[in-house]
């Protein structure tokens, strides 16, 4: 007799249990799927910042346990969404104690880009930008430091509030400074959660070696 390690069902025939697919089997192979893994690095944080567990969750608690429909759609949220920086995302939720069911919702996510963008390293809020620089460079074919003054003004906008491109790029360069002025009151209306300039001004005060170093490196990247 054959039988599914997994849900303990038997099988005559080993070619059956060999295209035999549980939920249980199902979750192990999706166990290296990156919305998967991402699920189970939440799982292990919850439980390391909620319950003070000692013991290291394996893949296997994970696959059984009663919440991994809830912490594998939250991975496949980060991934589909892009999250940036997926494991603080993780802490912050938990810290703003959020429930779990609320974690893929926009409105969340939101919220913590806000805060987050504020308070990352500067040197991720350039390394985006110019990725999404080079990436418009490579659609359009005109240079990445173009990007702002000549791309689409509402396509930036979205990149703005997808944090691609972060107000210590929209502040610090000339034609940032030019796109702000190009704006429409919708379009400062949409992003103005993301560069809010009494929130940013502050924080430019706060950190001037920063933001001599944004304006310098932008400058001689042409933007």
């Amino acid at each position: 007799m054959n039988v599914c390690q997994y849900c303990k069902k038997q099988f005559v025939k080993e070619t059956s249990l060999a295209v035999h697919v549980c939920e249980p089997r199902r979750r192990r192979q999706q166990q290296d799927e990156p919305g998967v893994r991402l699920g189970f690095q939440a799982y292990i944080k919850f439980y390391e910042m909620t319950q003070g567990s000692a013991r290291l969750k394996s893949y296997d608690d994970f696959a059984d346990s009663p919440y991994y429909r809830a912490f594998v759609k939250f991975g496949r949220y980060c991934v589909d969404t892009r999250v940036i920086n997926p494991e603080q995302f993780m802490r912050w939720v938990l810290k703003q104690n959020k429930k779990i069911d609320h974690w893929c919702s926009d409105s969340v996510y939101t919220e913590y880009l806000s805060q987050y963008l504020v308070l990352e390293n500067v040197n991720d809020a350039m390394a985006r930008a110019m990725e999404y620089g080079l990436a418009w460079s490579e659609r359009t074919g005109y240079p990445a430091h173009h990007c702002l003054m000549h791309g689409n003004a509402n396509t930036t906008v979205h990149a703005i509030t997808a944090g691609r491109v972060s107000a210590w790029i929209i502040y610090n360069c000339a034609s940032g400074q030019e796109f702000l002025g190009n704006l429409d009151s919708s379009q400062l209306t949409m992003i103005w959660p993301y560069i809010d300039s009494d929130t940013w001004m502050k924080r430019f005060a706060d950190y001037p070696a920063d933001q001599a170093y944004v304006k310098e490196m932008l400058q001689k990247a042409g933007w």
